[in-house]
């Protein structure tokens, strides 16, 4: 991946269009190139917890039990959405915060320019990210779960 390529891969257009200010470097040296890739590698790697939720596609519990999967898996979950969905997140994330699974650890709002499909023109959209570790509840539960039935299997021995 050529330093260009990083650039743009790093703040370029993003996904649904959305645009972060970057300075494309004309050339840099290999050390900060390599830098620069092992830091985008890592930025695609490191979305596997991510959540991108419709208001739509999906009922409302069904983004409760994968969040609450994906925090069992990979300790905490990102919740994402545009638009009329930011309110189906926030339900998402309260849900799992009232009931003790999670810890809301950040919450980020922007706007994102999309292009209208009726008008063909850009439109700005609201978007929120809610990122929520697991918290110590969930836990505690766990490790309660995988050593209690080593403790029952052998009072039935």
């Amino acid at each position: 991946m050529t330093v260009e390529e990083v650039a743009v891969a790093e703040g370029g257009e993003g996904e649904g269009g959305e645009t972060k200010n970057a300075v494309k470097p004309a050339a840099a040296p290999p050390a900060a190139a390599a830098a620069a890739a092992d830091q985008a590698q890592s930025n695609t790697n490191g979305k596997k917890n991510r959540i991108q939720v419709s208001n739509t596609k999906k009922p409302l519990f069904f983004y409760v039990n994968l969040a609450k999967r994906y925090i069992q898996q990979h300790n905490e979950v990102e919740l994402s959405a545009l638009g009329m969905a930011i309110t189906t997140v926030v339900t998402v994330a309260e849900i799992l915060k009232n009931n003790g699974f999670a810890i809301e650890k950040r919450v980020l709002t922007s706007t994102v320019g999309m292009k209208d499909e009726n008008k063909g023109r850009l439109v700005q959209k609201a978007r929120i990210e809610i990122v929520l570790g697991k918290s110590e509840k969930v836990a505690a539960v766990v490790t309660a779960s995988t050593e209690a039935p080593e403790a029952g299997a052998n009072v039935d021995k």
